[in-house]
């Protein structure tokens, strides 16, 4: 099995900013609430037990709901983000 080469993010960003102008993602809290997940689906049953209300941290949706939040940026890379 053979690994592609490394690429310098920081020269690759800089040229294509000297090329164009990149889009940003937008309103992810936009996006996870319209998900209309309550507390039990924010928790998954890796949080089920924890002691504090969960429902604020959107991050921790990254473990427990990881295919919902790669959707959110699909999304945004369908309608033309360049940076997520």
């Amino acid at each position: 099995m053979s690994l592609a080469p490394p690429v310098n993010k920081q020269q690759l960003l800089e040229e294509l900013l000297a090329e164009r102008i990149l889009l940003l993602d937008g309103a992810m809290g936009t996006m996870v609430q319209a998900l209309r997940l309550d507390e039990a689906a924010i928790r998954g049953d890796r949080f089920a037990n924890h002691h504090k209300d969960l429902e604020r941290f959107s991050d921790i949706l990254c473990l427990t709901r990881p295919d919902d939040i790669t959707a959110i940026h699909g999304r945004y890379l369908e309608a033309g983000a360049d940076i997520i």
